[in-house]
């Protein structure tokens, strides 16, 4: 059963993709209201399409699945490593109404990891982390001949584990206090190759193949507690392996999944800045004299070494 939520407390228009000005065939985001890109080219996917056309729901050329709620999610790329350009797809979308400085937000979105589809050659053979949600205080519509965004390395919104359930639609929801009068949002994965994870989601993955593409649906944003699903704790972030959180952090961090391991920090240039015994399920670490950038934390435990990145932002 799919929970009630508040819409009326939702500051995102158009949260589930289903406003459109009609059943456009084809990849891109055609007529749906309100949401558009900041880089390259989502997808809007829409159950009125002929069953395995390219931007059909549930088959279509990237994936089989249906759509959260409604009629309709969209599409984009979350990683590429064929290209060597790291190219990404964002989508983004004005909100409704601009956010308060010092309030507390609460938002959410489901996600699933794509897989299979009807095209000859698929080419989203990867799962990868670090989807999220970013706002910002200005408009950054991408067009075709535009640049290619450098990657931000930074999200407001962050799952940090790699996405791989390709069967059902995962929750991705928390809180953040404005930091500034934001005025729009924009979801995607924002962070460079080297600081995003990924997984084989088959064997023999070839050269072609090595790109990730994610759906998304139900996207909420909203003053009120009650007015978004938070069934996502920050306890549970992280799954069954170790996470951090916030990512990126500013001033402290919490270690979490760690209890009784030995963990490491390493920079970029794989010196070691920190190391203790984790001793509790949420382990608290002071980062905010630690010069800005991206590190590594080893965990050291029963399943052997596992590492996690992140980013510290000013």
């Amino acid at each position: 059963m799919v929970p009630l939520r508040c819409e009326a407390q939702n500051l995102v228009p158009n949260p589930g993709f289903e406003d459109t000005d009609s059943c456009t065939f084809g990849l891109g985001l055609g007529a749906v209201h309100d949401w558009y890109s900041a880089y390259l080219t989502p997808d809007h996917l829409q159950s009125c399409q002929p069953y395995g056309a390219a931007n059909s729901l549930p088959l279509n050329i990237a994936t089989f699945q249906y759509p959260y709620e409604g009629g309709s999610c969209a599409g984009l790329i979350t990683f590429d490593a064929h290209t060597g350009q790291e190219q990404r797809e964002w989508l983004m979308v004005p909100l409704l109404n601009t956010l308060v400085p010092g309030q507390t937000y609460f938002c959410s979105f489901r996600t699933n990891a794509a897989f299979g589809g009807n095209g000859w050659n698929p080419i989203n053979w990867l799962a990868s982390n670090n989807l999220g949600m970013l706002f910002t205080t200005y408009d950054r519509q991408w067009n075709w001949g535009d640049p290619y965004p450098a990657a931000l390395n930074q999200a407001h919104i962050l799952y940090p584990q790699i996405l791989s359930d390709t069967v059902g639609w995962t929750q991705v929801s928390s809180s953040f206090v404005a930091d500034s009068a934001y005025t729009y949002l924009m979801i995607g994965n924002f962070f460079s190759n080297a600081l995003t994870d990924t997984l084989h989601l088959a064997p023999d993955v070839p050269e072609w193949g090595r790109y990730s593409y994610t759906l998304v649906d139900a996207v909420c944003v909203s003053p009120d507690p009650d007015g978004c699903e938070l069934s996502q704790s920050i306890e549970a972030i992280g799954g069954a392996g170790p996470y951090v959180y916030p990512n990126p952090a500013t001033d402290a961090l919490v270690i979490g999944n760690a209890t009784g391991s030995d963990a490491v920090v390493l920079d970029m240039l794989g010196r070691r800045v920190w190391s203790d015994r984790v001793n509790s399920d949420r382990y608290p670490l002071g980062v905010g004299h630690w010069a800005r950038g991206a590190y590594v934390l080893q965990v050291h435990g029963a399943p052997g070494v596992q590492v996690v990145k992140f980013v510290l932002a000013e």
